[in-house]
């Protein structure tokens, strides 16, 4: 059985919580997660990768095991939460390595690709998106209302995201069999959110999200300029994320490998072991040991 470490480590006076499994010396590869989870959504992935690879799983500020201080103590950013995992990965001594980014993780991984583009080994991208396009509106108009303007329809609209059904949602939205994605999930993730004081930290980084499409065009060009090894592995069914985000990322990368799973927008709930295969294949072939 893999042997997984739980350890925490303290960033710019704020504590850390990541998950480690892996040899010391093996090549790294660091998961990033989204919104509303944490490194929970890789419990059965970093299994997978983890017979050869160094595996590292952070949950970022304010979710999962990491501290959340006030959104009135701590300016939530996705710079800062960034600056943040740069840090940590700077303690635990990695300095190249490759990324797996999901939702939120893809603009805290493009940060970290832009700031030193000479660390990324490869990107793994799953319905972690880099371009316009992909931008599912039905999800997406409810947070550029509340980003354009903040009033108590936009608010009351985008709080809608913190409920447990909107958690569920997230999970089970086009799967084509539910019961294989475990409530644990949705329930996990909804305790979380809703701790005192959580719901304001939300709010800050959907109004920050608007920082991140800005961001593309110096992505794009370091896409073209560096060109790290590209995989994205997508759930073809997500409603927030859709597959032509996966495929944008040929005009800038050609020999991408993309992958459209029968799946959601937790992709690792319904097609784990495909996404792990995929994964210790692409970077078997790319990322040298």
């Amino acid at each position: 059985m893999t042997v997984v470490h739980h350890r925490y480590a303290t960033v710019q006076g704020r504590q850390l919580f990541y998950r480690e499994a892996g040899p010391a010396d093996g090549p790294v590869i660091v998961l990033l997660h989204g919104f509303p989870t944490s490194s929970f959504m890789f419990r059965n992935l970093i299994p997978a990768l983890a017979g050869r690879y160094r595996v590292i799983a952070p949950d970022h500020l304010g979710y999962g095991l990491s501290d959340a201080p006030a959104a009135d103590e701590f300016e939530y950013t996705f710079d800062a939460l960034a600056g943040l995992t740069a840090e940590l990965l700077a303690q635990l001594g990695v300095s190249q390595y490759a990324i797996y980014v999901q939702d939120y993780g893809a603009p805290i991984g493009w940060r970290l690709a832009l700031a030193d583009p000479g660390a990324i080994t490869a990107i793994v991208t799953q319905n972690g998106n880099g371009y316009d396009a992909g931008f599912v509106p039905g999800f997406w108009k409810t947070v550029w209302d509340y980003q354009q303007e903040q009033n108590p329809q936009t608010e009351g609209g985008i709080r809608w995201a913190l409920t447990l059904e909107a958690t569920r949602w997230q999970y089970v939205t086009g799967v084509a069999d539910e019961s294989v994605v475990s409530p644990d999930t949705w329930h996990h993730d909804f305790a979380l959110l809703s701790r005192p004081g959580n719901d304001e930290i939300q709010l800050a980084l959907f109004r920050d999200y608007a920082t991140n499409p800005p961001l593309y065009p110096a992505l794009h060009e370091y896409l073209r300029t560096h060109r790290p090894p590209v995989l994205a592995v997508w759930g073809e069914n997500d409603p927030i994320f859709g597959p032509d985000g996966a495929r944008a990322f040929t005009g800038d990368v050609p020999d991408a490998e993309i992958h459209l799973l029968d799946g959601g927008h937790f992709l690792l709930e319904s097609a784990g072991d495909q996404v792990a295969d995929l994964i210790n294949d692409f970077l078997g072939r790319t990322v040298k040991a």
